[in-house]
């Protein structure tokens, strides 16, 4: 079986680490990326710093097939999103032909100021990713994927570069509930794991109705494979007096 093709997202921003704005682009990345078979597997919050932007985006690109940042891609001083980059590549920031045009022609002339031409710097040899929204283009160089922070613009950037991403098979989703808690489902659960490691077994308690319950996450890339070991699942609930209720399959 072929190795994965994995990702990761590097969340930029003083405001999510602080609290005050709540990132809603995590779950849209991750399913996005899910459905053309690249598996999301890390996630990193840095703040407005370049060292540690620079670290960060570092440390996911040497270790997966694809990284995506959002964030700090604006007109102001706190944007430094476009510097780091160029910086963890090693590479010049420099004012973007096609980018600058794009911006000139989406400002009114009395409109067009420094702040704003300057969302044009990007590393030598950036290739654009197309902003429908607001005109202000992010940028690919190497593996690295670089986006708004604004969800609705965000969504319209990825939507428009998902053509350039080669996937793998997707990972296929079984959830199977049950009112048993998780310290008596663990050691039959833990055996489960054991005899299918080609699927991931994750378990997530929870309380409804006045009683604790478990709901059990399996996935996998092999259908037959994940068919079987709910199948066993299944059968383990019962053995244990509980009852499986099945989610549709994802």
């Amino acid at each position: 079986m072929p190795n994965p093709v994995t990702a990761a997202l590097v969340i930029i921003g003083n405001e999510i680490l602080s609290g005050r704005t709540t990132d809603a682009n995590l779950p849209y990345i991750a399913s996005k990326l899910n459905q053309i078979g690249i598996r999301l597997m890390e996630v990193r919050v840095v703040a407005d710093r370049e060292d540690d932007i620079v670290a960060a985006v570092n440390a996911c690109r040497n270790a997966h097939t694809y990284v995506f940042t959002t964030g700090g891609i604006g007109p102001t001083h706190d944007d430094i999103t476009a510097q780091a980059i160029a910086k963890a590549f090693g590479l010049p920031l420099e004012r973007n032909a096609e980018a600058l045009a794009r911006l000139t022609r989406q400002y009114a002339p009395g409109d067009v100021n420094n702040a704003r031409l300057a969302m044009a710097d990007m590393p030598h040899g950036a290739i654009l990713i197309d902003n429908p929204v607001s005109g202000a283009p992010g940028f690919q160089i190497g593996n690295v994927f670089v986006l708004a922070g604004v969800p609705s613009i965000m969504q319209a950037m990825f939507d428009g570069l998902i053509g350039r991403l080669k996937g793998g098979l997707p990972v296929l989703s079984r959830t199977v509930s049950c009112y048993l808690a998780e310290g008596a489902i663990a050691e039959g659960l833990a055996a489960l794991q054991r005899r299918f490691p080609g699927v991931e077994i994750g378990s997530y308690p929870f309380f409804r109705a006045r009683r604790f319950g478990t709901s059990l996450v399996l996935r996998a890339e092999d259908g037959a494979l994940l068919a079987r070991a709910v199948e066993q699942l299944r059968a383990l609930v019962t053995e244990l007096g509980g009852e499986p209720i099945e989610q549709e399959p994802v």
